[in-house]
């Protein structure tokens, strides 16, 4: 009696064990299905963020090139006014020169003259510096306009071609995530995590592998004949010694295949 109660339980045992390598084998039969979809649309969702991050830096770039052009242009507005407030004061003291009683009077005025044709000479030498610089600028910001629409252009391109993609395949994606989410509520937390980190850290997401040609299917080391039998046995979750994944066989396999 005893010894069949033994036998229960062991039963019982190896069927938990079961369930277990069965849901991490399904779950990443869909996890590995999810990574082949969202690799069809490859760097595309990069592309766009890149194009969309460099649109607005060109946008960026242009209204501060729009701010320069009016800045420039209030200096030049501003210097003109200078030279023409100069030519006034010129004019006016020429004229008060002419009537001048001593020399002292004279000396004076002359010096009012060459100051104010100085303001005159330096503020034409601003005017001409601001105008390259507004030469220059005008020329960048059609140059930015241009590739800002080219960039613009390509964006256009990228999401629709990404859209597409999108449409192609989101029905089946939210169909595997699905089964994904309904997979991982059959795994305990503990394992769950254990899975998860195992796949983040292996660079194909592979963390549930089969036995292959002898060897493990994620690292490809040989496993030696009775770990083999053990990993048959399914008494518990076995993983590679040298990879560390979890290690399945086709049995396991052939059941958490189907209906996916």
């Amino acid at each position: 009696m005893n010894k069949a109660k033994s036998d229960d339980a062991a039963t019982q045992k190896e069927l938990t064990v079961v369930e277990k390598l069965t849901a991490l084998t399904r779950l990443q039969l869909i996890d590995t299905k999810i990574d082949r979809l969202r690799n069809v649309r490859g760097e595309l969702p990069l592309e766009v963020q890149d194009l969309e991050d460099e649109i607005e830096g060109l946008t960026t770039r242009l209204e501060n090139l729009e701010a320069e052009v009016s800045e420039l242009e209030q200096n030049i507005k501003t210097k003109k006014a200078i030279i023409n407030d100069s030519r006034e004061l010129i004019k006016k003291y020429e004229d008060q020169r002419n009537n001048v009683r001593n020399n002292r009077e004279y000396d004076s005025l002359t010096k009012e003259i060459e100051y104010q044709e100085l303001e005159i000479t330096l503020a034409e030498k601003r005017i001409g510096e601001y105008s390259y610089k507004l030469d220059v600028t005008h020329e960048t910001i059609e140059q930015s306009r241009v590739k800002l629409e080219e960039r613009q252009d390509d964006l256009k391109t990228k999401k629709e071609e990404l859209t597409e993609i999108v449409t192609e395949t989101e029905n089946d994606e939210k169909d595997l995530l699905d089964k994904s989410a309904l997979s991982e509520s059959m795994i305990d937390a503990r394992l769950l995590n254990a899975y998860k980190r195992i796949r983040k850290n292996a660079r194909n997401g592979l963390a549930v592998v089969p036995i292959e040609r002898d060897a493990c299917g994620g690292c490809f080391n040989k496993i030696p004949p009775q770990r083999q039998l053990d990993i048959r046995m399914h008494n518990k979750i076995i993983v590679c010694e040298y990879c560390g994944r979890i290690l399945v066989d086709e049995d396991i396999r052939a059941i958490a295949g189907e209906g996916i």
